[in-house]
């Protein structure tokens, strides 16, 4: 895969370490983010249940993920909750989660729901509109951290400009809004994927699509991280119609 040597070629000319995960080697098992722990502190990690709605009939999809933690040596705490690391971001002292959750646990009341998120998580949790357009309910290719209480959300002005007010009204009482918007005409449905870039301490890497919105997207993302080297990783096309793209194939977690 084009997109698989781009990226191990861009991580090592950034002098980025990385390891592969255990127990993934099959093509179904790429969605790492969305079946591994959640950090919540340096040496504090989240062990969910991973058993989302859209795998119903498609468990082949979800690894042996408690082998790969104990693969690993990843001490968790331990919930029956299911979730979704994709639906995770982490911003500052909050956590931006659609609100899918509820739905994926029904059985639990949602104030107790909330009450029992938060204290999981250790941090309060703002929850936005889950996008029905995008069937996995994920948070992390609508809304990216910034820095300083300011995320990025995606281009809806562009694609959807009623949900685009929705998002910001969830999101405006708690964060300052940058957004990506793309001038040009007929804007591609697959620009969503920008947003879900791999981010590490001094790089973030921008799934590159072949499409005009690639320079844009690449500009943008610049703008608003000025500190990190904006990297574009050609050949994301194929991902992107899988349905993911780099924040989803990856896990990275603080280390110091």
């Amino acid at each position: 895969m084009p997109m698989y040597k781009n990226l191990i070629d861009a991580l090592d000319a950034q002098g980025i370490e990385y390891r592969f995960l255990p127990k993934t080697e099959s093509k179904k098992h790429v969605w790492v983010r969305d079946f591994m722990p959640i950090q919540i502190y340096k040496d504090k990690f989240l062990r969910y249940k991973y058993h989302p709605d859209y795998l119903c009939d498609f468990e082949d999809y979800i690894p042996d993920y408690l082998a790969i933690d104990k693969e690993l040596n990843i001490k968790c705490k331990q919930t029956e909750l299911i979730l979704d690391g994709g639906n995770v971001v982490k911003c500052g002292e909050k956590v931006i989660m659609t609100d899918k959750i509820f739905k994926e646990n029904f059985r639990h009341d949602k104030r107790s729901l909330v009450n029992k998120l938060e204290n999981l998580m250790q941090d309060e949790i703002v929850f936005i509109p889950w996008d029905e357009y995008e069937m996995f309910g994920h948070a992390d290719g609508m809304v990216r951290y910034i820095k300083d209480n300011k995320v990025l959300i995606n281009n809806y002005f562009d694609l959807d400009p009623g949900f685009y007010l929705r998002l910001k009204d969830a999101l405006i009482g708690h964060f300052e809004i940058e957004d990506l918007r793309y001038s040009t005409p007929r804007c591609s449905n697959s620009s969503w994927a920008y947003l879900n870039f791999l981010q590490t301490k001094t790089c973030i890497f921008v799934p590159g699509l072949g499409i005009k919105e690639d320079q844009l997207a690449v500009q943008q993302i610049q703008a608003a991280y000025p500190n990190h080297k904006i990297v574009q990783i050609d050949g994301c096309q194929n991902l992107v119609l899988d349905g993911g793209a780099l924040n989803c194939v990856s896990w990275n977690i603080l280390t110091c």
